[in-house]
């Protein structure tokens, strides 16, 4: 009971200190956005304003994922299901993140073995998961490699679809899989990239919420995840 209401303490904590920050962010953006407009600053000055705009939008992402988790955790997040199409939703993401894969040099290689990849999610909440996923590769993977992503059924199971994810790290993956879903933390420790380590961590709370399973399996250098959910009702198996 104790460790419960310690949990719920810090789960409050962090939801209220994350929204008293974003007040004054706001206004801190809104001036950085009139100092990005103004004509005629010295080049230093300019230097000054893109790294506050920078350093400022990292810290918006940061209490929105503070924001995110603290409200997953809690069980404070409605869902409204619907039937989502996991082969379009792959699709879009990859679409979506294009330019940025080409920046990497990273080619996706797509396969998919299931006829009737559908299944009932959250539109926003499932995009999120996908959104977190592929801005782990971005970050992480290493650049000129391939990223294989493929969708089937689940051997011995034909009511529940699994999604595979792969990707080669740039670093070594110097930790257990399961702390990767932990809070704060990320692969490597000795990592500049920018983030919050909290992408792998909202996106498995957020796969549990919607019924589903989320594994990471790391093979040296090889980083897998691996969701799996039921199929929508009344969907025929491939």
């Amino acid at each position: 009971d104790e460790q419960m209401k310690s949990q719920r303490m810090k789960v409050e904590l962090i939801a209220n200190v994350s929204h008293d920050i974003k007040t004054p962010l706001t206004s801190i953006i809104s001036y950085v956005e009139l100092l990005k407009q103004e004509e005629g600053l010295p080049d230093h000055i300019r230097d000054y304003v893109r790294i506050l705009d920078e350093k400022s939008q990292r810290l918006k992402q940061l209490t929105d994922d503070l924001v995110e988790a603290s409200k997953i955790t809690s069980g404070n997040i409605s869902l409204h299901f619907e039937q989502i199409n996991l082969t379009e939703l792959m699709n879009q993401t990859i679409g979506e993140f294009s330019e940025k894969f080409e920046m990497k040099n990273l080619t996706t290689v797509m396969n998919v073995r299931v006829k009737n990849a559908v299944i009932e999610a959250d539109s926003r909440r499932i995009w999120r998961v996908m959104e977190n996923l592929f801005n782990n590769i971005y970050k992480y993977a290493m650049e000129g490699t391939r990223v294989y992503l493929s969708i089937e059924d689940m051997p011995d199971k034909k009511k529940f679809i699994v999604i595979s994810i792969k990707n080669i790290s740039a670093s070594p993956l110097n930790c257990n899989p399961d702390e990767l879903t932990e809070r704060f933390i990320r692969g490597d420790v000795s990592r500049t990239t920018e983030g919050s380590g909290l992408g792998l961590s909202i996106a498995k709370n957020l796969t549990e919420a919607q019924k589903g399973t989320f594994e990471i399996q790391l093979d040296g250098d090889l980083f897998k995840v691996i969701l799996t959910f039921p199929k929508a009702k009344g969907e025929k198996n491939a």
